[in-house]
């Protein structure tokens, strides 16, 4: 069984790991406790919402990019589940930036730039 509470762990370490922090500072900073940050990031607990956007606030990550890591890790799990053998699939790059380039006749219409490969067009 694909656990959620887990691969949301597993990302949440990594992010952290990544900037080089402690748990000890993540969870001082996001005013939750060590023992309870260390099992959000072990998959023993299920972290809430408000938890996570104190986490994410604590790491200056994005909700937003954080469930996008946790999507694709799932679609992976989910394909090695169901495959008979090692599947590999692209994992859609991170959109690290995003800048809106220009705003035109309202809110209706914006432009916004990003990498290529990290965005799915479609035309209207």
């Amino acid at each position: 069984m694909i656990l959620l509470r887990r691969l949301l762990g597993d990302v949440l370490r990594r992010q952290r790991q990544r900037q080089g922090r402690t748990l000890r500072e993540v969870s001082s900073s996001a005013r939750v406790s060590l023992g309870y940050l260390s099992e959000v990031e072990r998959g023993q607990k299920e972290a809430s919402s408000e938890l996570l956007s104190a986490i994410c606030d604590a790491l200056d990550v994005r909700m937003s990019e954080l469930m996008r890591e946790v999507s694709d890790e799932l679609s992976l799990a989910e394909l090695a589940r169901s495959a008979s053998e090692p599947v590999t699939v692209p994992v859609r790059p991170m959109l690290n930036s995003v800048s809106v380039a220009s705003v035109t006749g309202g809110p209706e219409r914006v432009t916004i730039k990003a990498p290529a490969e990290a965005v799915n067009v479609v035309a209207a």
